[in-house]
């Protein structure tokens, strides 16, 4: 995991993240990735700029098809 995002926790129940294989959907494809999550609650941590970046790339990517 991101050394800077190391200690931190979940907003929702305060455990500590662990890094976790999601998969990811969108307009019928498929996508596996790694992102810091919580185990307990199964919510995750999508980066800004995973979010901004990569995710936004291939979003425009399969809309553009």
């Amino acid at each position: 995991m991101n050394v800077r995002y190391a200690d931190w926790t979940c907003g929702h129940c305060g455990g500590p993240l662990q890094l976790c294989a999601v998969k990811a959907a969108y307009m019928g494809s498929e996508f596996e990735l790694e992102l810091p999550g919580c185990p307990a609650c199964g919510l995750y941590l999508v980066f800004e700029e995973l979010a901004l970046g990569k995710m936004l790339e291939v979003e425009r990517l399969l809309e553009d098809k």
